[in-house]
């Protein structure tokens, strides 16, 4: 029997931790159990059936309302019930015990938070539901054939009812008291406007972004008649009108009438018993147990030990003044920024592309799998620019139809300097979020569920930790680049202050803002950008920094303790093709990994 070596290796190295071969029957049971949880949960959401290729619902979309959250909860404690009741876990085989944990986990966590279902903004400048369901269908929504283009159509008709949802929702929370902060409003609003400007709204030279895309999709397609194509088009211009304007009209006159009940007070501590949802809502991002007080103080420490390797570049670099004045030298000196042209924004991506290029060289010094989807990188689209983030990460289609994608925010190069651009590149692509998530994604052997769930401290602690080893490895030669991995990492380090100093110490938005001004080098658009995402995203940020702790952790520790035996391809072998976990179960397994080789 033939076996593929990569395989063998793999299940040599994890030996104890990982089980191979044939499970038993009550392994294989409660693989059944998982794969029909999951199967079922697609079925459920049409949205997410998109996203991993499948074009079962493709012209709808996924319920919003409360009932349907309810629903969920429901389905998550029956089958929380049924692993408990119906399978022995001392009878599993070692990765299919890690699989109980992690879906006895997640469940618990559904549950626990259920109650905090209404503490959110779904309407809000990073990712609020205006600008994340035209996005879907610019960059997921894929046309191939003409029932791919009417399902296009049955989804800006369903835009909708789908924005009436937003709207009752949004209605709940207000009646509860948890209207979204004053600031936000104009960034919302401008993109819901952006939305339905140019044509055919109105007869402006340009067209409007989902028009643009819909006509960029199917005019290619040689697979449809001429006479089809302009009836699809006729029918996609009326859901525009009909359907599309109406909606964002009416949710622009509802925020407009909402604005009225906002306050300038941006934590959660003035939600009814928001201090509980903030420690909660820590436990889950973080999986840990850190309290607000202890994460401030952590976040403290971090900043000041950055300061120190910051001012060691200063002195290495021959910089007269103090750490301050160097910051200053970093946010205005015109050598690391490009020009605010067409030409500019795209030397950015060229660039991008050339140190993922080369690093993607050098993976197999590092890792032992590497992902088979590709990777490109990709400006934000214009229409939310303004106010999405930075950059972020939208993982591969499962059938490779659609390849991970590194975004990258170019309306303000004044906000994105070049000195950044190589931690930000490892971050967002390899060997960050797309290795990470798309080896997750890939790997053969766990359930889907596990490739699928989302830890925060685990994903953002993996690419904060990407950032930071290839330093161990000769990159960031150039000391101004280093300069830019410290930056990023103080970057984060500093959310665990502003993130805690906003929800449980009642910091101003101002306060938050002057403390990123003072400890970061990052230009002031870029502290009131981060401080406007943390306000409407609380806890969010604080996973990065807890993530690669604990992550540099257990590294240490395995080194420490296998001496010799220690091989950094197999530590991260481990780290990731057992797919996203809380970082209490990533240290189980680290320990059992260094047992099963000593």
């Amino acid at each position: 029997m033939c076996f593929p070596i990569r395989l063998f290796l793999i299940f040599s190295f994890f030996a104890g931790v990982i089980t191979a071969g044939a499970p038993d029957d009550e392994s294989s049971r409660a693989n059944a159990f998982f794969k029909k949880s999951f199967e079922a949960q697609v079925d459920r959401d049409p949205e997410m059936q998109s996203r991993l290729g499948i074009k079962k619902d493709y012209g709808k979309w996924t319920d919003r309302s409360d009932a349907f959250t309810t629903r969920e909860i429901a389905i998550a404690a029956s089958e929380l019930a049924t692993l408990r009741s119906d399978f022995d876990f001392n009878k599993l085989d070692s990765q299919t015990r890690l699989s109980y944990l992690l879906f006895e986990y997640r469940a618990e966590r559904e549950i626990r938070s259920y109650r905090w279902r209404f503490y959110n903004y779904p309407v809000n400048q990073m990712h609020g539901l205006q600008s994340e369901a035209p996005a879907f269908l610019i960059n997921i929504h894929r046309i191939s054939d003409a029932n791919d283009a009417e399902a296009y159509i049955s989804r800006l008709r369903g835009l909708g009812p789908l924005i009436n949802q937003l709207i009752e929702n949004l209605e709940i929370r207000k009646e509860k008291g948890i209207v979204i902060p004053k600031f936000v409003f104009p960034m919302v609003l401008i993109a819901c406007h952006n939305l339905i400007k140019g044509q055919p709204f109105n007869e402006s030279g340009n067209s409007s972004s989902l028009w643009e895309d819909f006509n960029e999709k199917i005019e290619p397609l040689e697979n449809i008649e001429s006479i089809r194509k302009k009836a699809l088009l006729a029918d996609a211009r009326n859901a525009l009108l009909e359907s599309v304007g109406p909606a964002y009209n009416r949710l622009i006159d509802y925020l407009h009438n909402l604005e009225t009940f906002a306050t300038d007070d941006d934590g959660v501590w003035k939600f009814p018993d928001g201090d509980t949802f903030y420690a909660d809502a820590l436990k889950n991002t973080t999986t840990t147990n850190l309290t607000a007080e202890e994460i401030h103080h952590l976040g403290l420490e971090e900043v000041a030990r950055i300061h120190g390797e910051m001012l060691e570049i200063k002195e290495a670099v021959g910089f007269e003044g103090d750490l301050q004045a160097f910051f200053d030298f970093m946010r205005t000196d015109t050598r690391f920024y490009y020009p605010e042209t067409k030409e500019g924004k795209q030397t950015y991506l060229d660039g991008a592309n050339i140190i993922l290029d080369e690093m993607k060289t050098h993976l197999d010094k590092f890792f032992i799998t590497t992902p088979q989807a590709d990777l490109r990188v990709k400006a934000v689209e214009a229409f939310r620019e303004k106010s999405a983030g930075k950059a972020f990460y939208q993982r591969p289609a499962l059938d490779g139809s659609r390849p991970g994608t590194y975004y990258v925010n170019l309306r303000r190069m004044a906000d994105m300097p070049s000195y950044q651009m190589e931690a930000l590149a490892f971050h967002e692509g390899v060997p960050g979020h797309h290795l990470q998530i798309a080896i997750a994604q890939e790997t053969e052997g766990i359930p889907d569920f596990r490739r699928h769930t989302r830890f925060t401290a685990f994903t953002e602690g993996w690419g904060l930790y990407s950032e930071y080893f290839p330093r161990e490895f000769g990159f960031y030669k150039d000391p101004y680049s280093d300069f830019g991995r410290l930056a990023m990492e103080i970057w984060r380090a500093a959310r665990l202050v502003v993130d805690t100093g906003i929800h449980a110490k009642k910091w101003t938005r101002q306060e938050a803002i002057d403390y990123l001004i003072e400890n970061t080098p990052n230009p002031k658009g870029d502290c009131i950008h981060a401080i406007n995402r943390y306000i409407v995203m609380p806890s969010q940020a604080t996973a990065y920094k807890i993530g690669m702790i604990k992550i540099l952790q257990l590294r240490g520790w395995s080194k420490e303790q296998l001496a010799d035996q220690f091989d950094l391809r197999e530590f991260h072998e481990l780290v990731l093709t057992g797919g996203p976990m809380p970082l209490n179960l990533l240290e189980q397994q680290v320990q059992q990994w260094v047992q099963s080789k000593l």
